[in-house]
């Protein structure tokens, strides 16, 4: 066992034995370092404001990520190394980042600038080409109020297209020495901080600490704390233990640990079907990505997490292990009521096995919020059908999330659609047997008769674009078709 964490701030090697487990990365790098060019605004993930660089080890490479330190708990950077803005400049000459953010005059007040640098530092450290998409894509989880945009991706673009390098040289050779297999503890005196490095630990721990919180990404524990002031004892970080980061392809079916983060399923997910990539690109800002995982967003349990839909509709099954070894199940039948799951004291998610899509079977999905990027769904719906060689629907698998108190699916507009074939009518009978599934709830999101109409809309969307028309009814689309509209005129 390790009593201390240890990880890289900038090029200095940080051991620390003492901490508050659930103390931020944003208070220890503002009130211990007195780097206070990392800003706190929303303190929930939202605003970018307190976005910083983690590097750490993919394989023998570094890896960088931009990451919201305001819910990110200090003890889980073990092993990684974390640069905030003031780390950018060296012997006085600015990052190529902020050099373009001058030139292209992409700062009025400041207060977010750093948070974008850090952001486009990450995207432009790994490679990333000069493209609008994807540069729009990394700082959508950073919200500005005073420059508009327009400059700050012309600063994106320009960095993208120069190469800026991060980190110093030999810093993964050092990180690599930092790497072991020891259950690290460490605590405040009062309440502690576990972190096993393996599954075998893993178990052992959650055996004698059965009640422990368990902590993945922090996208959503974060906020216990930083909103609710909740004190968690003992907390039990997941995010070392290898096997949960495994993925696996087994011809027929993707294999996801439930560490896998949201930004390393994504493409797997988009190899499955190009919805499940509009999904995961929507999912959050990219910061959320890069530590929310996969296993995280099935535990929670949420009705409106955007995962269980889609891949209730996909017939996964999740694999729970604990002191009594392994055992599956269906995904649905894992969520029994509100943010409550069939998961017994001492079992963890450990991981989901998606079967792939047949040529006889045809998916959707949809996502419905208030605005299109970095916001939760009112109504996430995934739809997967089965049709026989006369193009009759044999089997139907309709999930919802936002519509009732836990993903669920919708069996009486599945009995609609079966022995019929898939059309804009069968879609419109199925989305009117869609009030004998659900009575939705009137909340700040959505009101229950918009929930219920949208819901139906989703179905007849699924119909127009198998139809094949060529109607758009995405954004994408629509957009597409203006710009086409415009240039004719």
């Amino acid at each position: 066992m390790r009593h201390s964490v240890r990880f890289y701030l900038g090029d200095e090697r940080i051991e620390i034995a003492s901490c508050d487990p659930t103390g931020t990365l944003l208070d220890w790098l503002r009130l211990e370092r007195g780097l206070t060019g990392t800003k706190e605004g929303c303190a929930e993930g939202d605003c970018g404001a307190c976005t910083v660089a983690v590097g750490r080890l993919d394989g023998a490479n570094l890896r960088w990520e931009a990451i919201n330190a305001c819910i990110r708990f200090l003890p889980t950077l073990d092993g990684c190394q974390v640069l905030t803005v003031e780390h950018l400049t060296r012997a006085g000459v600015p990052h190529p980042v902020q050099a373009a953010m001058v030139e292209h005059h992409g700062s009025q007040c400041g207060f977010c600038t750093p948070g974008f640098v850090m952001s486009l530092a990450c995207l432009a450290a790994n490679g990333a080409a000069p493209d609008t998409g994807r540069i729009e894509d990394a700082i959508a989880g950073n919200l500005c109020r005073c420059t508009g945009y327009r400059p700050i991706i012309d600063a994106g673009e320009a960095a993208c297209r120069d190469g800026a390098p991060l980190g110093s040289a030999g810093i993964a050779k050092r990180l690599g020495t930092l790497r072991d297999d020891e259950l690290v503890q460490v605590g405040d005196g009062e309440r502690r901080f576990l972190a096993p490095a393996t599954g075998d630990q893993l178990v052992a721990v959650l055996a004698d600490h059965p009640d422990a919180v368990l902590l993945s990404g922090g996208t959503d524990v974060g906020l216990w704390v930083t909103k609710d002031m909740r004190r968690l004892d003992p907390v039990l970080h997941l995010g070392r233990v290898r096997e949960l980061r495994e993925t696996r392809d087994d011809g027929a079916t993707l294999v996801l640990g439930a560490g896998v983060t949201l930004s390393d399923a994504r493409p797997l997910l988009a190899g499955l079907h190009p919805h499940l990539d509009e999904l995961l690109r929507r999912f959050g800002g990219e910061q959320v990505r890069n530590a929310g995982t996969v296993g995280g967003n099935l535990a929670n349990g949420s009705p409106i997490g955007d995962l269980p839909p889609a891949l209730i509709a996909l017939d996964a099954t999740l694999v729970l292990r604990g002191p009594q070894g392994r055992r599956k199940m269906p995904l649905e039948r894992f969520f029994v009521g509100y943010r409550r799951q069939d998961r017994v004291p001492g079992e963890f998610v450990e991981r989901v096995a998606i079967p792939k899509l047949r040529p006889d079977q045809i998916f959707h999905v949809s996502k419905v919020s208030k605005r299109f990027d970095e916001d939760i769904s009112a109504v996430c719906s995934a739809f997967r059908l089965t049709r026989d060689a006369a193009g009759l629907v044999t089997e139907a698998r309709l999930a919802f999330g936002g519509m009732a108190a836990i993903p669920q699916r919708a069996g009486a507009a599945e009995s609609v659609l079966l022995g019929r074939p898939f059309d804009e009518r069968s879609a419109a009978d199925a989305a009117a047997a869609l009030a004998d599934d659900f009575t939705p709830l009137d909340d700040w999101r959505a009101s229950a008769r918009y929930r219920l109409a949208v819901a139906g809309n989703l179905l007849r969307r699924f119909a127009i674009e198998e139809g094949g028309t060529g109607e758009p009814t995405r954004v994408a689309g629509l957009l597409a078709q203006s710009a086409a509209a415009s240039s004719h005129a």
